[in-house]
């Protein structure tokens, strides 16, 4: 009961966060598109940072932004993305757009100098990663912080498991991320391809940035990419099931279905298989060894927060040490489960509540960067989101599907 109690409060709390008073400096934010996901990406996390204001938003339709910026509390409403940019009271903006704009305006705001936070994809296809993460615009004295929306990454909860991984003895890890059909609905801008869409850039993209997180490492090639296309779009995913091999042999696959059964709740999960190790026992007989094959599950990594459960199963296995096929003496299993909600859960002296769902950890940190704070130390750094956008260009290859329109911009001289 307890539990259950335990659960109530911190979605409740998740879903209507306190307001805390403001400092002085606190950080002015604005929001280019009056976009849906701005309410759970930045508005609502920020109600409970100190260092924080939602100052401004604008949209194509400066009636819909007025609507907008009313119903959130939004003081300022620009008449256009270009005047966001131009306000000098505006320190930094977040990106919701369709991910084939996102170049264009990361690009514009960080040459005015603004701290930029772009929704993930960042970019479309690799160009366009080379040419955003690595302007010469970021390499400047006291340059704006550029950061992808990546934000499972933030969370304690992710932390926390990752260190139980153990790299040397890795042997296959997959990961899960699927999504019920009526969340994204066929005609989505996020599986039309001339707006960026399609499934290995949505969720695909944080599978892929899952798998090298754990191996630790990039992959050499993918090896298959089977897709599911999209009813509405042919050149379109909406479904992917994609193999890499990393060093080593190793191999890593994931899952992602962006229109999944109607009848299964959103899943986001990863299972990391280990290499039997052999565990030193000084109460084995002679000419007997010990081995441990770990096996660790990770369920709803996407919103820890709301609910999370990792979970480590150990498989011993006592055999003949001279002989290594001669079948196994004894078997057994052991299991357990583990929640980390904050990071004292994790043994981590760093601020946070167990309400703190992964966009306010990321917000946390993206502050925190700006102001040349160490902080928790988690971070999505320039050379991780090019790397992954590497890696989801590897899948679209091996799909047969194009990669997305590289946006005009890249070549634009005010960029190179």
């Amino acid at each position: 009961m307890g539990s259950i109690f335990s659960l109530i409060v911190r979605v409740w709390q998740i879903y209507s966060p306190p307001v805390v008073p403001k400092s002085g400096n606190a950080l002015k934010f604005g929001i280019l598109g009056a976009a849906n996901i701005a309410t759970t990406v930045l508005i609502k996390p920020a109600k409970s940072h100190p260092e924080v204001i939602v100052q401004a938003v604008a949209a194509r339709d400066k009636h819909r932004a007025e609507i907008y910026a009313k119903k959130y509390g939004i003081p300022q409403v620009h008449d256009s993305y270009e005047a966001i940019l131009d306000d000098p009271s505006i320190d930094a903006v977040y990106i919701p757009l369709p991910p084939s704009l996102h170049f264009e305006w990361a690009m514009k705001a960080l040459t005015k100098g603004k701290h930029v936070l772009v929704e993930k994809p960042a970019v479309v296809n690799s160009e366009e990663a080379t040419a955003l993460f690595g302007s010469s615009l970021l390499r400047k004295p006291n340059a704006p912080v550029l950061l992808e929306a990546m934000h499972h990454k933030f969370q304690p909860t992710w932390q926390y498991f990752l260190s139980l991984v153990d790299r040397e003895n890795l042997e296959h890890v997959h990961c899960t991320t699927k999504l019920p059909p009526y969340i994204i609905p066929e005609n989505s801008v996020q599986l039309n391809p001339e707006t960026g869409g399609g499934n290995l850039l949505n969720l695909g993209t944080y599978g892929m940035s899952t798998l090298r997180d754990v191996f630790g490492t990039e992959p050499e090639e993918c090896t298959d990419c089977t897709i599911r296309q999209a009813s509405l779009f042919e050149l379109s995913d909406e479904g992917a099931e994609a193999t890499f091999r990393f060093p080593g042999g190793l191999v890593g696959e994931i899952s992602s279905d962006m229109r999944a059964s109607g009848l299964m709740m959103p899943t986001f999960n990863v299972t990391v298989t280990h290499k039997p190790v052999q565990i030193e026992d000084a109460s084995l007989a002679a000419g007997q060894k010990k081995l441990r094959v770990r096996k660790l599950h990770l369920n709803n990594f996407m919103m820890a927060a709301a609910w999370h459960r990792i979970d480590i199963e150990d498989e011993y296995m006592i055999q003949k040490s001279a002989d290594e096929h001669s079948g196994v003496l004894k078997r057994w299993t052991k299991r357990e489960s583990k929640k980390v909600y904050t990071f004292n859960d994790a043994g981590i002296d760093q601020p946070g509540e167990a309400s703190w769902i992964s966009f306010r950890h990321q917000l946390e940190q993206f502050v925190d960067h700006v102001r040349g704070r160490k902080g928790s130390g988690l971070w999505l750094s320039n050379e991780d989101s090019l790397a992954n956008a590497k890696v989801i260009d590897m899948a679209y290859e091996k799909s047969g599907l194009p990669l997305r329109r590289t946006s005009k911009f890249v070549q634009a001289e005010a960029f190179t």
